[in-house]
């Protein structure tokens, strides 16, 4: 009997070289991985979560929390199993224009902020901690938002939107001042390059996640594993297989440290002891049962954004077979 031939389209992490250089493999399935990436340009183009949301254009995708919640809760035919391979703390996501008075969070009240989209996971999740972590009400902030949702929104009545006009960039406007502040999981050059108007929100955003981890006991999910629900219906069975496989990439990808010249950081077997001291030995877990609370907390944040069209629950977001309590 063949394999059954699939599409899973993926960002190049290091999680992921294990599926890129043929090293995981999953039994019964011929897996083409493409690299596909969501906001520059890589070899099989970009707009990962548009392309699977809106063309079903992959049949295994690695999508937006967020993204899918949304469509999740208004039954579009998507599954995901419990695999989340892109994390951020929000703290150091947050940039502001070094002209604008905003010396803290709450200095955020009444200024232009800007978002790659409304519902963007770091979004979402930038401004669930706002309020949450720092009692910001984030509904008195005015939000430019760079480009179109991926699944279309209604915006909370009272809540202050502005799209871009075609050629408008975020990071350009940051620099000029015409917006005091960005929340973005990719930062845009002006923000990466250092020595302009620029700078982080915080003066120590690496104690401020810290401080997170220690009082919420995650480090936040960006991303998770999709499926197209008729490639799941058809062959339910991949669920665990797909789970395990990445499950496998992740135990190698650990394995690439063991190497201090693995990567191309000076001090990058430094840095990973150092993590695994701040963070413990998996701040990466799968499953359900290890990330309840994270997820639990990301659907809190959207419900109260206007997102969701319904409440869901954490089971009714995972193939059955991979719930694990």
């Amino acid at each position: 009997m063949a394999d059954l031939r699939l599409s899973m389209a993926l960002s190049h992490y290091d999680r992921h070289i294990p599926f890129f250089d043929g090293s995981v493999q999953v039994e019964g399935v011929s897996l083409q991985v493409l690299e596909v990436g969501q906001s520059s340009p890589l070899k099989h183009g970009q707009d990962r979560h548009e392309r699977m949301l809106q063309k079903g254009e992959f049949d295994i995708c690695e999508l937006s929390l967020s993204n899918y919640l949304v469509a999740k809760s208004r039954g579009m035919p998507f599954t995901a199993i419990p695999v989340f391979p892109r994390r951020l703390f929000s703290m150091s996501q947050m940039w502001v224009n070094s002209h604008s008075g905003i010396s803290s969070p709450q200095d955020l009240v009444g200024k232009k902020v800007g978002l790659s989209t409304f519902q963007t996971t770091l979004s979402v999740l930038a401004k669930g901690d706002l309020h949450a972590e720092y009692g910001v009400p984030w509904r008195k902030i005015d939000w430019y938002i760079s480009k179109d949702e991926a699944v279309p929104l209604r915006p909370l009545e009272g809540v202050n939107l502005q799209l871009l006009k075609p050629g408008q960039k975020l990071g350009a406007m940051l620099e000029q001042w015409e917006i005091d502040a960005i929340m973005m999981p990719h930062p845009p050059k002006e923000a990466l390059r250092g020595g302009g108007n620029i700078r982080r929100l915080f003066a120590d955003p690496k104690a401020e996640e810290s401080k997170y981890f220690r009082k919420n006991g995650y480090y936040p999910i960006m991303h998770l594993i999709a499926f197209r629900d008729a490639v799941l219906n058809a062959n339910p069975w991949l669920a665990t297989s797909i789970a395990a496989a990445f499950d496998k990439a992740k135990e190698i990808c650990l394995e690439y440290y063991d190497d201090p010249n693995w990567s191309r950081f000076v001090w990058g077997r430094h840095l990973f002891e150092e993590e695994r001291t701040a963070f413990g030995d998996d701040p990466w877990p799968h499953g359900v049962k290890k990330n309840r609370a994270n997820l639990e907390r990301f659907i809190g944040h959207s419900l109260d954004q206007g997102l969701l069209e319904r409440k869901l629950e954490v089971e009714e977001l995972f193939a059955r077979s991979t719930l694990d309590g």
